[in-house]
């Protein structure tokens, strides 16, 4: 990266474009942070690949994802705020609470008071082509999210994990029978959640089994074929939802050896603090979050990711 050539001088450049770096923005540009937002290769994030959000408030009718975040955006460019289609490629942040740097889409650079990263995390997917075929209608990766919409109908959760577990005794408790695809033969997840598990009645675990085809009628999903692989023998299962719950990868790729991350790359923040351990630099959403995961939740770091930068750059002034 070749800092003698920026580009551009920005107060709060925001990487990503979901609901934490769009709410950040709107609080950004109302503190008069002037802040440019990077949209990344999906603007709007993973919503925008959702068909209804029930659970955001202010939206008592409910709302497709596509159009929150596109209100998202408009409250945002309504104060000020430039939202602009690029990728940041790389970046070079100063440790001493000096200027950082981000180079985008592999040819321009720019300096920054403040970064806030907001890249989000990426459901894990099986792979299957019919599962991306009825992403939305019938297959989901946020039991919390999609739940509602299964009341009383038969479901299908894969994984074997702390989430695959702790998505299928809340879908226990609005569906009629909650089917847990475990490849294994035993679970991954904690003593705790297997316990919960296997006391709730209406959740059947089918361990040994992978999922080989989820199936429809072209517009919604009425069933999963199973395969056993121990014995090879395959079933049906009629399931109107398909829950994945088998992880998310954080979007932390390129910030890795700069910024500090847990073990499975997710962005560390200070206590009760968006800020990361880079003075000016601070972490929204999904991509410090692997606890909640929801729209609201991504939406409340990134205000307060902004009101932290305003703070810094206010003790910086003085």
């Amino acid at each position: 990266m070749n800092k003698e050539q920026v580009a551009e001088h920005i107060k709060c450049l925001i990487i990503g474009s979901g609901p934490a770096g769009y709410t950040a923005a709107i609080y950004a540009a109302r503190a008069d942070l002037k802040p440019v937002v990077y949209t990344g290769i999906v603007p709007g994030g993973q919503l925008t690949q959702t068909t209804e959000v029930d659970n955001f408030p202010g939206y008592p009718n409910g709302i497709k994802g596509p159009e929150l975040m596109e209100d998202l955006k408009l409250q945002a460019e309504r104060f000020g705020t430039q939202v602009r289609f690029g990728y940041v490629t790389k970046v070079d942040f100063s440790k001493d609470g000096g200027l950082h740097y981000a180079e985008i889409d592999g040819n321009t650079v720019v300096s920054a008071d403040t970064v806030i990263i907001a890249t989000g995390a990426t459901a894990k997917w099986l792979g299957l082509e019919s599962e991306q075929k009825y992403n939305g209608f019938g297959v989901s990766a946020c039991a919390v999210c999609d739940g509602f919409f299964f009341k009383g109908q038969d479901v299908a959760i894969v994984g074997g994990g702390d989430t695959a577990a702790e998505e299928a005794t809340y879908l226990a408790k609005l569906c009629n029978k909650v089917y847990m695809l475990v490849r294994r033969d035993e679970f991954r997840a904690s003593k705790a959640m297997y316990h919960r598990v296997i006391n709730t009645p209406n959740i059947e675990v089918l361990y040994n089994t992978e999922t080989e085809e989820i199936l429809g009628d072209g517009q919604v999903v009425t069933g999963v074929r199973v395969r056993n692989n121990k014995t090879n023998e395959t079933k049906e299962l009629a399931v109107t939802g398909f829950f994945v719950a088998i992880g998310h990868k954080p979007n932390t790729e390129l910030f890795q050896g700069i910024l500090d991350m847990d073990e499975t790359g997710y962005l560390i923040t200070k206590p009760d603090s968006t800020a990361t351990n880079i003075p000016g630099v601070f972490a929204a959403g999904d991509v410090q979050d692997h606890v909640y995961r929801q729209a609201i939740t991504a939406a409340g770091t990134g205000c307060m990711a902004a009101l932290e930068a305003e703070r810094y750059l206010a003790t910086k002034e003085d």
